[in-house]
């Protein structure tokens, strides 16, 4: 069985990782935290519970490490903090999860300790993976630690997840998702362990892109291409010929605006689903130079989204790229419009939420 868990996460029969690299944090939940010369911050008076959960307002938590001057000391207590409400939440979940950290993951979880290992060595594994497929463009976060807490059942996963959607209607069920609120982290189901992997590689791809003001429909090609290269996990349930139908029944110049502009990433019908997949047909032609696609990647501004930045790097307007790939016609209603300062709110809006397997979109398995 332990074979198989570690064949499930890559692990190799090379010698095992230092024992002494993995810290086992099973401290008394504290009621306050603080950092060297700085007032404490009163980390229990800010939790709330949801289902017997603690739920954490991080806008406070942010207040007070932004307010600390040394981003060293900030960096420190972001994590002091990550882990308080992680001890907190080994606390409400009972004495069968254990709370451990290794390099930037920490992993709360009923898991056995070789299996937690094993997870563990595949969140770090996968951030440095990401850094080397993406040289020159992603960078490792300066704070903050990849959280991933591991349910034992269905019933204490939905309790919590259910205070991040709407109090009324349904929603869908899914093998695990990346929660955006305040503090991102990972969550899943012990037995759907594997099923949050698509999920870990997206989310870190996004966090090692977000120094960079991307337009969204580059940041999620990005994401996609490389969580497709490291899960070796097919991108959708329709073969290419299908998707090609698609395609090209659905793109006109209306449709492309909004794929420019972010909007149509968040459609609820079929633009949804092809928007993921334009998105990732564009980053894998135009990357095949590495080093020219590197540099558009670092020009490229969400105001024109890439526009300037395709032109004096890949030597093709964005409008030529897509018109091209969908057979269509060019002209200038193809190109991306510029949009003014006031609007980056509503074309870069991501749900707090990215599930495994549901909802982003059904059709292509992943959030």
């Amino acid at each position: 069985m332990l074979k198989k868990l570690r064949s499930l996460f890559g692990v190799t029969s090379q010698k095992p990782s230092d024992a002494s690299a993995f810290i086992l944090l099973d401290q008394v939940p504290p009621k306050e935290i603080s950092v060297d010369g700085h007032n404490p911050f009163p980390i229990a008076n800010h939790l709330t519970s949801h289902h017997g959960l603690p739920v954490m307002d991080w806008v406070p938590v942010q207040s007070w490490v932004d307010a600390i001057a040394s981003e060293e000391l900030q960096a420190q207590a972001w994590t002091a903090a990550e882990q308080a409400w992680l001890l907190h939440f080994r606390a409400a979940l009972g004495a069968k999860y254990q709370l451990m950290q290794s390099g930037t993951a920490a992993l709360l979880s009923p898991l056995d300790k070789n299996v937690a290992v094993a997870t563990l060595e595949y969140m770090n594994r996968t951030l440095r993976r990401i850094t080397t497929v993406l040289e020159g463009v992603a960078e490792v976060a300066p704070r903050g630690l990849d959280l991933l807490i591991v349910f034992e059942d269905d019933e204490r996963y939905y309790d919590y997840v259910s205070h991040y959607y709407p109090d009324a209607g349904e929603f869908a069920f899914s093998g695990g998702m990346f929660i955006d609120a305040g503090c991102g982290h990972f969550v899943t189901v012990q037995a759907d362990l594997r099923s949050v992997e698509p999920v870990i590689v997206h989310e870190m791809t996004h966090a090692c892109l977000s120094h960079l003001p991307l337009p969204l429909w580059l940041n999620e090609g990005l994401a996609v291409n490389t969580e497709q290269r490291l899960t070796g996990k097919p991108g959708c349930i329709y073969t290419p010929q299908q998707m090609r139908v698609k395609h090209l029944a659905f793109w006109g110049e209306s449709e492309i605006r909004e794929f420019w502009s972010g909007d149509s990433f968040a459609r609820t019908d079929d633009g949804n689903l092809l928007s993921y997949d334009l998105a990732r047909i564009i980053v894998e032609q135009v990357a095949k130079d590495w080093s020219q696609f590197k540099n558009f990647v670092l020009a490229a501004d969400w105001h024109d989204a890439g526009a300037a930045a395709a032109v004096e790097y890949l030597g093709i307007s964005l409008g030529d790229i897509v018109s091209s790939l969908l057979e269509k016609p060019n002209s200038s209603g193809w190109e991306p419009p510029v949009r003014p300062m006031e609007n980056i709110d509503s074309a870069s809006a991501r749900s707090p939420i990215r599930c495994a397997g549901a909802t982003w979109p059904d059709a292509m398995h992943r959030h």
